[in-house]
């Protein structure tokens, strides 16, 4: 059987990397991988970090390329790959414009699609945007739908989905960071190395999604600036994203606090270390907050909604929205109430046991 992996982001890549060790690990299966470079820079880190090879590279990656363009370009590279290779499933990930526009490029030539992180769902097709419709539209063209949890399952069986081709696996997520949480690894940031991560608190921030810049931004990062000044013993650390619109929130409101640090974007294993060496993290990050709550931190959301209820029905994850207010007394919180912090910390991850990407190759090959 020969199946096709494609990605083209770094959250694909890290998801989608233990799906393909284990598909090159599974009798009876040919592993071809395919990258769009959606994220050309990121995309290599973690190609990288896990020894990966791909088989076709569109890189599509272009300076101001509009989501119509990823789209597009997606659709017409595919085209091509699909053609020579006839693979007989083509794997894809998540809610990317990669996922959305390789998907629809498989439909046109008939070739059956599986879902890896199938049925998550805010019910607001403009948040995330474009990452809800890109999941649903994803998903409705896919034949197998590899769901992390009972919750995901039932959105989609609630859409008409069959459920004999609906599969809980756990979220492969789990799976990369497991791995990638076993090497040693030192920190080479000179920012990184000089923060005492054994007397102080460190905070580490995430913040870039589309419908969070401007107004929304500002309110977090002033709500962040605010318990900076307010705790000696607090250490905010920020890998602040290329986005030139975050960069400059970024400069603005917590640029110049001596304990607020805002350093280059981390690569996959130094955040992973960062994750494990915080006291809590605050982020609008999907990934972080499945995870954040493996390695026992307490994580705050700043959105409106999430597509992961399952952490905060199991007390991993809280939402703090986008007020100003609402973040500060939700990380103040964390800060001085010891039971509060803890009741989080120790709560039990839904996201799985570390195994998803054998389930997947296993339930291919037997389907």
């Amino acid at each position: 059987m020969k199946v096709m992996t494609v990605f083209g982001t770094r959250p694909e890549a890290i998801k989608m990397a233990p799906v393909v060790k284990a598909l090159k690990a599974e009798d009876g299966i040919e592993c071809i991988v395919c990258v769009t470079a959606q994220h050309r820079e990121m995309l290599d880190q973690v190609l990288d970090l896990f020894e990966i090879v791909p088989d076709y590279d569109l890189n599509i990656m272009k300076p101001n390329q509009t989501l119509s363009m990823i789209t597009a370009n997606v659709i017409t590279g595919m085209e091509e790959v699909l053609v020579k290779e006839k693979p007989d499933l083509v794997l894809v990930h998540g809610d990317t414009s990669t996922t959305f526009a390789t998907a629809l490029a498989c439909y046109y030539q008939q070739i059956a699609v599986g879902h890896v992180e199938a049925g998550l769902r805010t019910f607001d097709k403009y948040s995330p945007f474009p990452e809800e419709m890109n999941r649903v539209l994803a998903g409705h063209i896919a034949e197998l739908h590899f769901a992390p949890t009972e919750r995901n399952r039932q959105n989609l069986l609630r859409e008409g989905i069959s459920d004999d081709r609906i599969f809980i696996t756990g979220n492969t997520v789990i799976d990369a960071l497991l791995e990638t949480a076993s090497k040693p690894y030192e920190f080479e940031d000179e920012t990184l190395k000089k923060i005492d991560f054994e007397n102080k608190r460190v905070i580490t921030v995430t913040c870039h999604r589309r419908e969070n810049l401007g107004e929304y931004m500002a309110e977090i990062f002033s709500a962040i600036a605010d318990i900076a000044r307010e705790y000696e013993d607090v250490e905010v650390v920020y890998p602040v994203h290329m986005n030139p619109k975050v960069r400059e929130a970024a400069n603005k409101y917590l640029g110049g606090i001596d304990n607020v640090h805002l350093i280059e974007p981390l690569t996959y294993q130094p955040f992973v270390k960062l994750q494990s060496k915080s006291f809590f993290i605050i982020t609008d990050s999907g990934g972080i907050q499945e995870e954040a709550p493996s390695l026992g931190k307490p994580v705050l959301v700043v959105r409106k909604e999430t597509e992961r209820p399952e952490a905060v029905d199991a007390g991993t994850v809280k939402m703090a929205g986008v007020d100003r207010e609402t973040v500060y007394r939700l990380a103040k919180e964390l800060l001085d109430n010891k039971e509060e912090y803890d009741k989080m910390a120790k709560a039990i991850n839904p996201y799985g046991d570390g195994k998803a990407s054998k389930r997947i190759a296993q339930i291919i090959h037997k389907h």
